[in-house]
């Protein structure tokens, strides 16, 4: 069998995995300033930097908000379009290794996903994501670079911005740890720095999701939740997502290459019927 291409298509940015028999064998990301650009782009540079001719590629499966964009057939190789929640759902059960699990995708919003590799199916998505932090972040201190502001709140200390139960309560509530937030930016005073804002704002769009993910995992009655997307490769995720794991014994999982998700699901999908 020859090498299938997954292209997960975006605005700006392109993510691109080569698989042969459901094993990676090279990803990449390329930015662009148009869609056809970037699948272009990627296609011709994954190719090029890992000395494969165009023949060696038998299908290319692209999916994303750009997968419409390109009008036929990439340098000539048959391309078919795949579903976004199908290769999100797909991708993130092959990163897990299991076979059922909410899958959360976190984009410039944030969708959920009940995957199984029997079907894919979209229970909710919300406008808070990877476009809230940047943009919010951007109007608090002018700074739109997802990594720049991750070193930035680096130097935050949550206890500046956010209320917590301590905070509102003397006495213990049941099921909640005193140092639970129960406000966000609740406490925001004239002398918060810039490190203490982004911070908050990084704490504010994890925790909105991982409230989410719990809600969305229990609703389908299960306790595996997968995060996929760019913003699962920032050091915030863990430290603050993961906290909802212990509270509401919840078994988040992060994998390494979890920002290829959608990209990696749409190359396996093409050994599936999409359900």
């Amino acid at each position: 069998m020859g090498i299938v291409v997954g292209l997960d298509v975006g605005g700006s940015m392109t993510k691109i995995v080569a698989m042969r028999d459901k094993k990676i064998l090279a990803k990449c990301t390329v930015r662009a300033t148009d869609p056809v650009t970037s699948a272009f782009g990627a296609l011709g540079r994954l190719i090029d930097e890992n000395g494969w001719q165009i023949g060696d590629v038998s299908q290319v499966n692209i999916t994303g908000v750009g997968a419409s964009f390109p009008a036929g057939p990439l340098l000539g190789i048959k391309t078919v379009v795949v579903t976004e929640f199908l290769a999100t759902g797909l991708g993130g059960l092959y990163l897990s290794g299991l076979d059922h699990a909410v899958v959360v995708s976190m984009g410039t919003g944030t969708a959920y996903l009940d995957a199984s590799y029997e079907k894919v199916r979209h229970l909710i998505g919300s406008g808070v994501g990877g476009g809230t932090l940047v943009g919010l972040s951007n109007a608090l201190i002018h700074v739109d670079d997802a990594v720049k502001l991750s070193e930035i709140a680096e130097g935050g200390d949550l206890l500046n911005v956010d209320l917590t139960i301590g905070d509102i309560s003397k006495s213990e509530i049941p099921g909640l740890p005193m140092n639970i937030t129960a406000s966000n930016f609740g406490k925001v005073n004239d002398d918060l720095s810039k490190e203490d804002m982004v911070l908050g704002v990084f704490n504010t769009v994890y925790q909105a999701i991982g409230t989410m993910s719990v809600l969305a995992a229990r609703n389908c009655g299960l306790k595996d939740i997968v995060l996929t997307g760019q913003l699962s490769a920032l050091k915030q995720c863990k430290e603050i997502i993961g906290a909802f794991g212990e509270l509401y014994n919840m078994n988040f999982i992060i994998s390494e290459d979890a920002q290829y998700a959608t990209a990696i699901g749409s190359c396996i999908a093409s050994s599936l019927d999409e359900a």
